[in-house]
């Protein structure tokens, strides 16, 4: 197969699973890695797709678009609530604080949650608030400042300020990017400066994210993956992948 080929081949195979390792290409189409990592920086110039570390994701998924939550909350539901059901056994004991980060996987959580379970919760979403406000044994906290619309997430300097000041026993924070070069990422600057505050408030971080995310670079990056203690994620999480994060100190617990 000449050169030429393989990497129309490759960046078809690409386009259609979504992310390859370099080792896997290499494994594939007989080559070293040398060779793969060649034919990756040449599709890489003409746009076809990204690289990630230890391999590439089509050029779309390195993206700055943002999808409102009505259209996101149909999205692999399933795999959000098993992620969000499995979240639970990373609460805190009872007493505990938990910070609830604005998304429909963090939404999946809140629904999870105990109803008799004494737990301070800390949000900035107006959807996880409307939900786990009625918890008998809880105490609601919900950040102010400004909602944006498209998310229904409340960001701002009231609520960096409020977060700056608190310790929190566990985050669930969402992402819409997920890799090992770019950390956790998302398109909005200001979603990501609560991101990052919330991350920086919490004794211990929980990514919740559907294996979709993972390999995907967002526009803004709010976390280093060495900040994440543990990723929650579907079954369709690539073997590589886990490998990596693990590798990187990475709990991965797939519901």
């Amino acid at each position: 197969m000449y050169a030429e080929e393989r990497q129309q081949a490759m960046a078809a195979l690409i386009a259609q699973k979504g992310r390859m390792s370099v080792a896997d290409l290499s494994d594939l189409y007989g080559v070293t890695t040398e060779t793969v990592r060649r034919d990756l920086a040449a599709l890489d110039r003409l746009g076809v797709v990204r690289r990630v570390h230890g391999g590439a994701v089509p050029a779309s998924a390195l993206t700055a678009i943002e999808v409102g939550t009505a259209e996101r909350e149909h999205s692999r539901s399933g795999e959000k609530d098993r992620i969000g059901k499995a979240a639970v056994d990373q609460l805190p004991p009872v007493g505990g604080s938990i910070l609830l980060d604005a998304g429909t996987t963090t939404a999946r959580v809140a629904a999870h949650l105990p109803a008799d379970m004494d737990l301070v919760i800390v949000t900035n979403s107006i959807p996880v608030a409307a939900r786990v406000g009625g918890l008998g044994g809880s105490r609601l906290h919900l950040l102010g400042g400004r909602v944006r619309g498209i998310t229904q997430a409340v960001v701002g300097d009231d609520a960096l300020r409020t977060l700056a000041s608190m310790r929190i026993d566990v985050a669930f924070v969402g992402t819409n990017g997920l890799s090992l070069r770019h950390g956790l990422s998302t398109p909005d600057s200001d979603e990501a400066a609560i991101k990052r505050a919330m991350v920086t408030s919490a004794h211990r971080v929980v990514v919740v994210a559907d294996s979709s995310k993972v390999g995907r670079e967002d526009l803004i990056s709010f976390a280093p993956i060495d900040r994440v203690d543990v990723l929650i994620t579907d079954s369709a999480l690539r073997e590589s992948d886990r490998a990596e994060l693990l590798a990187h100190d990475v709990e991965v617990v797939t519901a």
